[in-house]
Parts: structure tokens; C-alpha cells; sequence
């Protein structure tokens, strides 16, 4: 690890006031990513700027029923809180999903949106790797692709996004609020993460200045009834081969409102409208969920050692919202 300046900011306004006065600069909050890029050798910044002392550790609920999350509210906490478990089940079972309690603890929502590519090429410094290295190619492609993106990739990029939280919130259509020196801005979930074309290492919206503050959970009723299924290699501590975030309500035998996004297939959190399109008003049945499955991953493009994610993605999709359809009739 190469060596840097540490900061402990004492407020928002000096950690803004730094990262906008200096050139690579990096915010640390629970440091589950950064610091092992850091030992990597694949993050190298002259300053860190820890940000635990600012006062974005709140959830509460606004006058229009929208809950705010601030950006340093840790995973577990997030998971654990009674509206999220409530309104937004969708959302704790993610999170519950993802890495280990361990983990959990320390991994922040705003850090959890943040966080890096897992593909194996990106953390290899002797493979060429578009993401880490501008320019210098993609050994994925042609590699190792079991876990390679399907959905959203590019000739110079096939890295999938690792982040089960993130797939939740753009089910959820959820805003992230960011702030610099320049004010305060909100960028919706589903807008945030790049796709990478020909510049894979620029992996979100985020200006370089810009501080995570919050994440905003609209209200959205159909989420009290919803689920997320992670299908992976191992039962716990592995990250998706897919994954679904669904949430449907049904009346008079009719898809009234359906939400579906999808992960470990793309290289960004993928909500799934081509799908959510064709459901939306159809007989809720498994032919017409199997059918908008089908069309969802229709422009799927797989690498010679990840076609069965396509397969797998349209059977995962069928269960969960075949589950949610019983359990509503159970009702």
C-alpha cells in the first residue's frame, strides 16, 4: 500500500471543502472496498478523508411518507429497521443477502453503491483490464466468464456490479441525494450507475467532488409485498449468478402493478421494464411471467462460459413472481 495523508473531517463542509481543493481524493466510511483496493494496489489516493464523525447516520420518515436513509446508516442497521422490514421487505432481504454480518456492520449505503466490480480480471494486476486500466483491454472477454455480465456489456467491459442493495433500490425507484461545494443534487438509482461502453473505469454519475448524503425510499405500496432471491455458488458469502427483486399486486386475476429488477446479470442493477411492460395488465399466470422473462432477456449476449445465466435469470424470475402470486392468493 502506497503511502497517504489522512483527514478525520470534522463536518460536511471540510470534508466537501478538501475533496474540491484536492486532486485524488477519497472518502472513507466503512472502508469494506476501498481499503482492499487500497492493499491491491488499485486504488492509490494522496488523501483520505474519513467522513465517520458527519451526521448522516438518520432514517426517518418524511411528511410525504418517503424514508430518507443517511449515507453512513451501516447495512445491518438498514436491514434491521422496522419500516424497512415493514414497507420495503424487498430491500432488507438484499441487504441480509449480501457478504457476511461481519461486513454488514461496518459496509455503509452510501459505500454499498460505490463499491467495485468483483470480476476477477479487475483485481489481477497481471490481466489487461479496461476498468482498472484504461486502455489496455479486457482479458474477461475470451476468459473466464462464468460470472460475466449477459445484459448492458460493451466490447471493452463484460464486468458485472456486485451490489445486492442496489438492484432493491432501483426496483424501488429510490433517489440518491449528493452534495459538493455547488449544493445539493438528487440522481435517481436507476440513472446513477454508468453501463461502460468504451469508458468502463467512469462506473457512475458521481463528480469527483461530490459526497453520497442519503438515499430516499419514495412511497411505494406494492413494495410491502415483494422479495428478493439470490441464486449463487455457495449458500452465504458469494456474490449473485442472478438475482431478482420483484413486487406484484394482482386484482381480479390481473397484474394491477408490478416491479422487477435483476442481478449479477448486468453491469449495472438492471430493472427489467421490457418485462414489467408486457406483465403490467396480463393474467397472472406462469406462461405470460415466463414469456415476459423470455422478452427481458431477449438482447441477452452471453460469453462462452455464462449462457446458462440467460436460462437461469427467465427460471428465477418465474419463481419469485409465482411465489409472490400464491402468497397473495394465500391471503
Amino acid at each position: 500500500m502506497k503511502s497517504f495523508s489522512y483527514l478525520s473531517a470534522p463536518d460536511t463542509a471540510t470534508a466537501l471543502r478538501t475533496i474540491a481543493d484536492s486532486e485524488d481524493v477519497k472518502f472513507l466510511a466503512g472502508g469494506t472496498n476501498l481499503v482492499d483496493l487500497m492493499r491491491e494496489g488499485i486504488e492509490h489516493p494522496s488523501t483520505v478523508v474519513d467522513i465517520t464523525r458527519l451526521p448522516l447516520t438518520g432514517i426517518e420518515e418524511l411528511p410525504d411518507g418517503t424514508i430518507r436513509v443517511g449515507a453512513l446508516v451501516s447495512n445491518s442497521r438498514l436491514a434491521a429497521d422496522p419500516l424497512i422490514r415493514t414497507r420495503y421487505p424487498v430491500l432488507a432481504q438484499a441487504i441480509l443477502l449480501g457478504a457476511s454480518a461481519q461486513l454488514r456492520n461496518m459496509a455503509t449505503v452510501g459505500g454499498n453503491l460505490l463499491q467495485r466490480t468483483r470480476c476477477m480480471y479487475f483485481y489481477d494486476e497481471a490481466s489487461a483490464c479496461n476498468k482498472r486500466v484504461p486502455g489496455s483491454g479486457c482479458d474477461a472477454i475470451g476468459g473466464f466468464s462464468r460470472g460475466s455480465a449477459v445484459l448492458g456489456a460493451s466490447e471493452h467491459c463484460v464486468a458485472t456490479h456486485p451490489s445486492d442493495m442496489a438492484v432493491a433500490l432501483v426496483m424501488l425507484d429510490a433517489v440518491v441525494e449528493v452534495e459538493s461545494v455547488r449544493g445539493v443534487r438528487r440522481v435517481p438509482v436507476a440513472e446513477f450507475h454508468r453501463l461502460p461502453g468504451d469508458t468502463p473505469h467512469i462506473e457512475t454519475v458521481l463528480a469527483a467532488d461530490e459526497l453520497i448524503t442519503a438515499v430516499e425510499l419514495p412511497s411505494v405500496p406494492v413494495a410491502a409485498h415483494s422479495r428478493y432471491r439470490k441464486v449463487r455458488d455457495r449458500a452465504s458469502y458469494a456474490f449473485a449468478l442472478v438475482s431478482v427483486a420483484a413486487a406484484l399486486a394482482v386484482e381480479d386475476g390481473r397484474i394491477a402493478e408490478v416491479r422487477l429488477a435483476l442481478g449479477g446479470v448486468a453491469t449495472k442493477p438492471w430493472r427489467a421494464r421490457t418485462a414489467e411492460e408486457l406483465l403490467l395488465g396480463a393474467e397472472a399466470n406462469d406462461e405470460n411471467f415466463a414469456h415476459a422473462a423470455a422478452a427481458e432477456l431477449a438482447p441477452a449476449q452471453p460469453l462462452s462460459g455464462n449462457a446458462f445465466k440467460i436460462d437461469l435469470a427467465q427460471r428465477t424470475v418465474v419463481a419469485v413472481l409465482r411465489k409472490l402470486n400464491a402468497e397473495r392468493s394465500a391471503s
